[in-house]
């Protein structure tokens, strides 16, 4: 069983339902979203070389700040461009 869980702020998710889960990478492709963390491109470098490994096409995207939610223009460019994203964060 997966448990999928939404951290915005306490609210409750009402009405939000998960994505299928891509059936395999070769074809698609991934954003990386860092926040802006120290280290979290560091991370996100090995990520881009393992997804790009598996025939993925990646783009890099990132936050202005980690202290607060990524803009609206750039979710949408995120959503318009990907088929799936991973958003990191590191310390």
């Amino acid at each position: 069983m997966t448990v999928v869980l939404d951290p915005t702020a306490g609210r409750a998710a009402e009405g939000l339902e998960t994505v299928a889960r891509l059936d395999a990478l070769d074809g698609k492709t991934v954003g990386l979203l860092d926040i802006s963390k120290p280290r979290g491109d560091v991370f996100l470098g090995r990520l881009e070389e393992l997804l790009t490994e598996r025939g993925a096409t990646v783009h890099r995207y990132m936050k202005p700040t980690f202290a607060k939610p990524a803009p609206v223009d750039l979710r949408h460019e995120i959503a318009t461009n990907c088929d799936a994203v991973i958003e990191a964060l590191a310390d």
